[in-house]
């Protein structure tokens, strides 16, 4: 099973990708998780601005090789979990995924998270409106995107609902 986890940054991707990592091993299940940002081109390929990287496009991507990795690992594990900003930009990446996951948070969740992260250390407002404004332009999915899972990142996630949607039709 190949499950894709999208949202915007620092939306709760990753956070709901353990859990699920958890649910899966504890119940005898082989799962690995692939995050996209280990799937960028080296910085001198991917397009600036304002002479910063510009993480936030889709250019930044190597989708050939990501599609790649997924399709490799989905015959090797019982569930492959694949998450990132851009996780469901491609449509053949979206055409692979068994379940769909979208992990929704307002602006203002995402403008308060974002101001604690320090992991790139400082970054200008300017590019922080950049980031929600790339996610909305690139990160949302399409509308012919079918049978996803929408789910708040603003709280706890409601893993019954969760797991309830990854197993319909499956015995995962």
């Amino acid at each position: 099973m190949l499950i894709g986890i999208g949202g915007v940054s620092r939306s709760g991707k990753s956070t709901l990708a353990n859990l699920l990592v958890t649910h899966f091993r504890k119940n005898g299940k082989k799962v690995i998780v692939f995050h996209q940002d280990d799937f960028v081109f080296p910085e001198t390929q991917i397009p600036k601005i304002k002479n910063r990287t510009d993480w936030e496009s889709p250019h930044s991507i190597d989708f050939p090789l990501f599609e790649d990795v997924l399709v490799q690992f989905k015959e090797k594990f019982d569930v492959v979990i694949a998450e990132g900003l851009f996780a469901f930009h491609s449509d053949s990446i979206n055409a692979l995924y068994d379940r769909k996951i979208f992990v929704k948070i307002s602006k203002r969740t995402f403008l308060i998270r974002k101001a604690m992260d320090t992991r790139w250390g400082y970054e200008p407002t300017w590019f922080i409106e950049h980031i929600w404004g790339s996610f909305q332009k690139f990160g949302k999915p399409s509308a012919h995107v079918k049978d996803m899972l929408g789910v708040s990142g603003e709280d706890e996630f409601d893993m019954d609902k969760v797991i309830k949607y990854i197993q319909k039709g499956n015995r995962s």
